[in-house]
């Protein structure tokens, strides 16, 4: 059983806490798109991609389709740092929060938030995640405590999964979170196959030049 935390997590907005436990579902649409909705399948929002040349971005939309927060990676990170801002914003004076690997290596995910524009790693927490996303069982806590705001678990079909998120929390911080990370988990796959792309290519390159084997 999940922990109620001690005080009220508004985190996004007001009209985004309610007193009682709340289970949402996302699901992953055939596009790639993140839909939330809660248990009778009614849409409370939508993830979407909204990449530009320089930057990894997402946008959070609410059911009626108003922009609720902008996900952006920020770039040159080691610590694949993604910036959240309110509604489709990207300065500094609207960033929710921000979310960071703890380590770029990781066999489990451990994502540390800290809210505003907190930038150094000597900060505390405010947030942090861990558990095993592929087997969607991670577990959303409190600053580095082990009060629980929020867990995920399997549903069926594979591609849908339920969060529990406790009372007195922002559900849509939390829906931002996982935004946060399934974009974090999308960008590392893209990069990783760009490096085994650029590196079959740099050996196609020296062989045909006889430099060096493939």
């Amino acid at each position: 059983m999940m922990a109620q935390p001690s005080h009220d997590a508004h985190v996004i907005g007001p009209q985004f806490v309610v007193p009682y436990q709340i289970n949402v579902v996302v699901n992953r649409c055939p596009t790639g798109y993140l839909e939330i909705t809660d248990i009778q399948n009614n849409i409370m929002f939508t993830i979407r991609s909204c990449n530009t040349p320089l930057h990894c971005q997402r946008l959070m939309r609410d059911g009626r389709g108003t922009p609720i927060a902008m996900l952006r990676a920020k770039n040159r990170t080691a610590h694949d740092r993604w910036n959240i801002f309110r509604g489709q914003s990207n300065v500094d004076s609207d960033m929710i929060f921000t979310a960071a690997k703890n380590n770029m290596i990781q066999n489990q995910t451990y994502v540390n938030v800290f809210l505003g524009n907190k930038t150094s790693h000597n900060v505390s927490c405010d947030f942090h995640i861990e558990g095993s996303w592929s087997k969607r069982n991670c577990a959303f806590f409190s600053g580095n405590t082990s009060t629980i705001i929020a867990q995920m678990r399997l549903a069926q079909p594979p591609e849908r999964f339920m969060v529990t998120i406790s009372p007195n929390v922002d559900y849509a911080f939390v829906v931002a979170l996982i935004g946060t990370i399934d974009a974090m988990k999308s960008s590392g796959s893209i990069k990783a196959a760009a490096h085994v792309a650029v590196g079959i290519a740099t050996g196609a390159v020296r062989y045909i030049s006889g430099v060096g084997p493939p």
